[in-house]
Parts: structure tokens; sequence; C-alpha cells
């Protein structure tokens, strides 16, 4: 299996929470760096558990963890922070200084607006997806294809009707400003048109069209982005799935979602199964109530290589332990 998904440059690996997705990420990510490939894995877990697995400090900058490997945390708040504070600087290049402390009130308010972290963090995650074939071979992520993938697919639709919206207003409020001034002999007594007209000395024409072209190259990412997401030579998406019934139906769902989107599951790793040889009554009743679920994956990925990683007899912490994990993932 794992030859096979390390073919494409971009892996997402998901699933419910708590099924093992960061370990599997992790493990995908040092087998490609031990073929020598150069990688990068992204973890996008607020709870920051990709350091605590290579016990190393892993942060919102790329960091060598082994030979041709590199770990990166994206913390959503820190991204929202940094992505407000450069649209400030963008819209204050590009209106009159007195609307300054109007803007700074506006983006203050809008940092803290719901939605506003992950928006941050799909674009970062839309940027870093440029980076594969580039920078690196592949591009390994820990997230849940179920939210942030789906949103991403959304985008350029999302963003091109908005901006059609926006700049059909912008040139509504230049017509209005135009006949205001001719009304009053050319003052506007109301500051707000007045200022965002006599802006930095930029015509509205040449103003509309850097505020246009950077709208687009936003939009652009984000096409980019689904090119690369929906096209199954350059991206895989890999489910983690535990053998319980609430971790079985979110992966339904998941690959339900994928699919409308035109983005297909690759494969699934059923993580955590009891090994055949553990003894005991108790055991043995779980074993029983794990082959129902067992053959419920069966069914429903059928169509799909899969693996069967065992419960281990401690937890996954180090390379070694990785290396571990991955060998499973070869079978």
């Amino acid at each position: 299996m794992l030859r096979d998904l390390l073919a494409h440059q971009l892996v997402f690996v998901g699933g419910k929470g708590g099924v093992g997705k960061t370990t599997v990420a992790a493990a995908v990510a040092l087998a490609a760096a031990d073929q020598g490939r150069r990688c990068l894995l992204v973890s996008t877990d607020p709870a920051h558990s990709l350091g605590d697995i290579f016990e190393r400090d892993v942060g919102a900058r790329p960091r060598q963890l082994e030979p041709n490997l590199w770990g990166l945390e994206i913390d959503p708040e820190a991204e929202a922070e940094r992505h407000i504070d450069a649209v400030k600087t963008q819209m204050k290049a590009l209106v009159h200084p007195r609307l300054y402390d109007e803007i700074d009130r506006q983006l203050d308010l809008a940092r803290y607006a719901p939605g506003s972290a992950e928006a941050a963090l799909l674009e970062r995650i839309a940027a870093l997806m440029g980076s594969a074939g580039a920078e690196y071979d592949v591009v390994v992520f820990d997230t849940a294809p179920s939210g942030h993938t789906v949103r991403l697919l959304s985008l350029p639709e999302v963003m091109g009707a908005w901006m059609d919206g926006l700049l059909r207003r912008r040139e509504r409020a230049g017509r209005l400003s135009a006949a205001l001034k001719n009304l009053g002999g050319g003052q506007v007594k109301g500051d707000d048109l007045s200022l965002i007209d006599e802006a930095r000395d930029l015509p509205p024409d040449s103003r509309d069209a850097q505020i246009h072209e950077r709208l687009q190259a936003r939009r652009r990412t984000f096409l980019v982005a689904r090119e690369r997401l929906t096209d199954p030579a350059a991206t895989s998406f890999l489910l983690v799935v535990n053998t319980d019934k609430l971790s079985i139906l979110e992966s339904r769902r998941v690959a339900r979602l994928l699919d409308r989107f035109g983005v297909g599951v690759w494969g699934v790793v059923v993580n955590r199964v009891l090994p055949e040889d553990a003894e005991g009554a108790f055991l043995e009743a779980r074993r029983a109530q794990e082959r129902v679920y067992r053959a419920e994956i069966e069914r429903d990925f059928t169509h799909l290589p899969r693996v069967a990683v065992p419960l281990l007899d401690s937890d996954v912490h180090g390379v070694g332990a990785l290396r571990r994990i991955g060998s499973l993932l070869e079978r």
C-alpha cells in the first residue's frame, strides 16, 4: 500500500477524532523521507500532537525532524492574526490615512468573527499545497477531509460570487460619489466616499485594479488547490478508521462527501485492531465485535486498498515506533 500511496505529491490523512490519524500521517511522512524523498508533514491539530509523537518542538515554520523530513504545525488562531494584520496593511495602502482607525476597528472585530480562523487556515493549506513538487517531493497533511478539504473545494465559487458583488458595489459607490460631488459643487460633506477616493493619490481606476488583482490572486490560489485536490494522479486521501460504529459511520460520510465533490478516497487504514493472539474472555468478546465491524469496513470500502494495523503494546512516540507503523503499512 505505502509504495503506491507515496506515488502522489499530496497525501491527506483524515478520519474521526481519536482514530490515530496523526500517527498514521507521521508514519507515512517518515516512510517517504526514508525513501530519499523530501517530505513536509503538516498538522492542523490545535493540540500540537505532532511534536509529541516526534518528541521535538514543532512550530509554525517548517522544522527538520529527520533527514528529508520537515514538520509544521499550523495554529488556526495565529494564522487568523497573521491574516488580519496582512489585510490591514493592504487596505491602508489603498485608503486615506484618516480611515486607518476605522480599518483597525472593523478588522479587529472580524478577527473574532465565526469562521475567520478557518478562512486563514484554508488559505495557508492552499499555499502549502503549492509547495508539493517544488520545495518538497511529497506533502502529507494530517487533517480532516470532511472539513477543510470540502471547504477548499467550494471556495473558488464562493469567492467568485463575493468578488463580483464587491466590485459591483464599488462601481455603484463610485457613481454615487461623482453624482454627489456634482450636486455639491465638488464638495462632499460625508467623509466616507471622499476619503476613499482621495486614497494615496491613486486614481480610482488604478486602485480598483489593484484591489481586483489581489482578490483574483487569492481566488487563483484556491482554484489551483481545487484542481490538485481533484487530480487523482497528484493527490490521495487516506482514511483512518477504528473498529467501532461511530468511526465507521464517520468514514462513510466522509467518503460520500468527497465523492460528491469529485474526490475519491484512495485507501483505508483499519487502526488498532486487536491481535489474534490476545487471550482472555473479555478480549475474545471484543475481537468478535471487531470481526463484525471489520466485515462492514470490507463491504463499504471493498474497491479500495486496505490495511489493518494492530493495537500495539505501547504508545507511539519517537522515530522507531513510527517506522514500526510504516512497516505495517507496507503490507
